[in-house]
Formats: structure tokens, sequence, C-alpha cells
């Protein structure tokens, strides 16, 4: 791993957000250079290797379409490496995409991990990002590298409180003086949303559909609301018991009954997160409010939903998707702010 020293004298080269849904990948002299699902498609050799056929994008379209032998997977759960073999050649493709400069030297990379994963989990990403070409890799933590990327002072003495929502984990977090004060991480995301929208269909209407499928309709009509809007969407699937295509409408009622659940969790964690923050750093809080990033933000009525719930002015980062790349750009290109955030 870079030292902070080593860090502050001549900075990084590349930041990767490596995502359970997305992976960002920001060039400290090109800004954004890739924007990509997580994902690996690989053929299983008969002596059990792995034969990566394509990364990305690429291999987002084969999932659900392979033939037997090719297996189209996501190599992160809830942000932590699932799978390292995988995991190593969708960052060995990341990085090559970074610039062409990187086929001729060795990049310092900067890569963001959840809050508290162990030191084992974070070995795994160091070693998977050398093996990938790195000469050195500095680990940051994403709810510090979302609160950068969404503008909070996170350098000054008050105190920031920011709500995360990625694709496998939700993390709130209060940050003061470039620390975070306190943390909660519960694992809801876009992908558990997806999930619940899945298993409502089958267990109301016998009616199997993709997760695909679920965040379509999750984007098109999903609120956080109660009530809100009287909006609909067709899904098709199989049905479970004739094994026949069918087609169901669904209303937006139906699908914040699906995901309330998981809606709850996000707001008994900032409430957590509340009840554990020093009593000075409240005010700051209160007077500035709560900022929402990562995809889940998007959700249709959350911020008001949050606000109501928690009784706090609640805003939306700009382009939420990017808040946490934004953040790790913004440390690519300030060498004392890398240090006072890095991982040691």
């Amino acid at each position: 791993m870079i030292h902070p020293r080593a860090a502050q004298s001549s900075g990084a080269d590349v930041y990767i957000d490596l995502g359970t849904a997305n992976t960002i990948v920001m060039a400290k002299d090109r800004g954004l250079v890739a924007n990509e699902p997580s994902v690996v498609a690989y053929r299983e050799e008969s002596h059990g290797r792995k034969t990566i056929l394509a990364v990305g994008a690429e291999a987002k379209a084969k999932i659900g379409r392979t033939p037997g032998n090719l297996v189209a997977s996501f190599p992160l759960r809830a942000g932590v490496i699932a799978d390292l073999d995988t995991t190593e050649a969708m960052l060995r493709y990341f990085t090559a995409r970074a610039h062409r400069k990187f086929q001729f030297f060795r990049p310092r990379v900067v890569i963001s991990l959840p809050y508290g994963v162990s030191d084992v989990e974070k070995k795994a990403v160091r070693e998977a990002g050398k093996s990938a070409g790195a000469r050195e890799v500095v680990l940051i933590e994403e709810p510090m590298a979302a609160a950068i990327g969404a503008g909070l002072p996170v350098d000054l003495p008050k105190g920031n409180m920011i709500i995360d929502i990625g694709g496998g984990t939700t993390e709130v977090a209060v940050i003061s003086l470039c620390g975070i004060v306190h943390c909660e991480a519960v694992r809801v995301g876009g992908h558990a949303f997806d999930q619940a929208i899945v298993e409502f269909i089958r267990k109301q209407y016998n009616l199997i559909v993709g997760d695909q499928s679920a965040e379509r309709i999750k984007v098109e009509i999903g609120s956080a609301l109660a009530g809100d809007n009287g909006k609909t969407a067709y899904i098709r699937g199989v049905d479970f018991v004739s094994g026949l295509p069918r087609e169901l409408t669904l209303t937006s009622a139906q699908v914040h009954a699906a995901i309330n659940p998981l809606l709850e969790e996000i707001v008994r964690a900032a409430a957590r997160t509340l009840e554990r923050t020093p009593p000075d750093l409240l005010p700051d809080i209160i007077q500035d409010g709560v900022k929402l990033a990562g995809g889940g933000a998007l959700l249709n009525g959350l911020s008001l939903r949050l606000q109501r719930d928690l009784r706090l002015p609640v805003t939306i980062a700009d382009e939420p998707l990017l808040a946490i790349a934004r953040g790790g750009h913004s440390a690519l290109k300030d060498p004392p702010l890398l240090e006072r955030i890095a991982l040691a």
C-alpha cells in the first residue's frame, strides 16, 4: 500500500469506485473514463480454471442469455470481493481503460471500499489491484468519498451527514475533520430493492420475473411514499404454475409495498447514526441537513420520505450516481486530502 506521506508527495493516477452494481473509473488528468456494470463473464474449463470472455457492459448483456458453460457473475457482494480471480480481471480491464500510458508503467491506484471492511478484505483488494497492474494501492472509505463528491466540507470541524445508497449497501455516516465520527451500514441497496420486487410478484401473482425487469419497474413507478401517484407499468414473466408467458400490470402502490420494509431499514440506520453522534455536532446537522448520494437516491420520493421520518432537511447531491467517483477524483488531484483520508 502507498504510505500516506508518499501519497502527499506524488499523488495517485487512477481512482476506482469498485461498486457492487457499477464500477466507475476516474483518471487524474482526464476525469471520467469508464462507468460500467461490475460484471464479469467467463467460461468454466474442465480443469477448474476460468477463461474471462467479457467485462462490464458486454458481460451484463450476457446475463440470463448464456449457454451452460458460460457464467456471467457479479464478483462483488455488498461492495466486498466475493471472487478474487474475477475481481482481478475486472480491475485489470478498468485500469487499462483509464489511460493508454498505463500500458508502459504501473499506475498508482486509489480504490474505495465500504466502511468497516475487515483487514482480510482490505488485503484482498490491495492484492487484486496490484495483480491487475497497479504499482501501489491506496484505500479510502466510500462514505468519505461520497461526502467529498457531494460537496460537503469534510475538512472543517463541523458535523456533515451523508446517506449513500449503492447497489449492495446503504451507508449512513457523520463526518468531521476528514474523519468518520460514526457510520451505520445496512445491506440494503438497489439490488435488494429489485429482489424485493421479484419476490413480491412471485408470492402475490405466481409470476417469475428477472432482476432486470424488476429494476425497470422500480425506475418507472417505484416510490418511497405510500399512495404516491397512480402510475402503472407492465411486466412480463413466466407463470409459476403453467410455465407459460404472462403479462401483469403493477401499480406504484404495489411496488411501494414491496420495497417499504427496506426503506424502513434505511430510516432506522439513519436514526441510530443520529443517536450516536456527539452532541456538539448535532446542531450542524440540524441546520445543514442530510445529503443523499448513490443510485438509490434517485428513487422517487425518497428525499421527502427521509425528511419526514428524520425531521431534518434532506437534499440530493448533484448527479448522485457519480458522487463517490467525484470524491475520489478530488482526492487524486489533492494529495494532502488523500493523505488525510487514506486508510492505514
